[in-house]
């Protein structure tokens, strides 16, 4: 319970970095401060319900779609807050490509770097303990 909170609160930062990348480097993208948070809330909800099954769907009809998945994800879960939020708003054909690299690009580079930032403690935490002596690997 407590790692899939932790995903859920990595997972909601690196979608917060990936969108204020977005809306700073887009003109054409625009986020109100006001729906900032619960856009993000909602973004996220839309790519841990679409993930799964844009995954199940592209394994077997399109395998080839594999290594895409996750931008098609971010694709659809910014269409999803855009037609849901006011305040969310993404215009122009190339704003949008641009807006689902840059929110999966920086997405992936917060996933990689809020871990090192947040979870530090417990890493060292763990170098600190003993073995457990359950854990024996026998070949």
């Amino acid at each position: 319970m407590i790692r899939w909170l932790i995903s859920i609160a990595l997972h909601l930062g690196a979608n917060f970095v990936g969108l204020l990348i977005a809306d700073v480097v887009l003109d054409d993208l625009s986020i109100q401060w006001e729906v900032y948070i619960f856009a993000v809330a909602f973004f996220t909800l839309v790519e841990v319900i679409a993930g799964p099954l844009i995954t199940k769907m592209a394994l077997t009809n399109v395998p080839a779609l594999r290594g895409g998945i996750a931008l098609v994800t971010t694709l659809v879960g910014l269409i999803v807050t855009d037609l849901i939020f006011d305040g969310f708003s993404i215009t122009g054909g190339w704003t949008w490509l641009a807006a689902t690299v840059i929110v999966w690009l920086g997405g992936v580079l917060a996933a990689i770097v809020l871990p090192l930032i947040f979870l530090r403690n417990v890493r060292e935490e763990n170098k600190q303990a003993p073995p457990a002596a359950d854990r024996t690997w026998a070949p």
